[in-house]
């Protein structure tokens, strides 16, 4: 029996942990299929998004720890995803550029996400779907405000 108890369902805070935690499970599921986790998708996200990177601030922008970022740089190097190339004046700063592949790999991955979209939100009609989408990056915004506020010393 796993009926989930009232008070919880009863949780916005609870609903969206569950809700997120299945996006994601099915998500990784199929990136897997790729041989590649979520931290690829955000890397490669970020690279064609804002452009290439040097690889120490693509670690912070990203949240990712830079000896992970270093194994996560390795592995799309050698999938063919993106290149690295030395600064000539600082050999400590690689900077990181997604190759024609990463964005064809990218596209591939982001109709993925789009499908698990639609599989989760499918109980809602599409105004619903719109009106979820607009709440959710209302309080991301608000999450990632104080978040950047806390880094920077605000």
């Amino acid at each position: 029996m796993s009926e989930t108890p009232p008070s919880l369902v009863g949780l916005t805070t609870y609903l969206l942990s569950k809700t997120g935690k299945a996006a994601r499970s099915r998500l990784a599921a199929r990136v897997a299929e790729r041989d590649l986790r979520l931290w690829h998708m955000a890397v490669l996200s970020a690279l064609v998004d804002f452009g290439p990177h040097v690889q120490r601030e693509l670690a912070s922008r990203l949240g990712i720890d830079r000896s992970d970022m270093v194994k996560i740089v390795d592995d799309l190097a050698v999938a063919g995803l993106v290149d690295r190339a030395r600064d000539t004046t600082d050999r400590r700063r690689v900077t990181i550029t997604p190759t024609r592949a990463g964005r064809a790999m990218l596209a591939d991955l982001q109709a993925e996400a789009l499908a698990v979209q639609r599989e989760l939100l499918a109980p809602l009609t599409g105004p619903e779907q719109a009106q979820l989408a607009a709440l959710l990056r209302r309080v991301h915004a608000h999450v990632h405000e104080g978040t950047e506020e806390s880094r920077s010393g605000r």
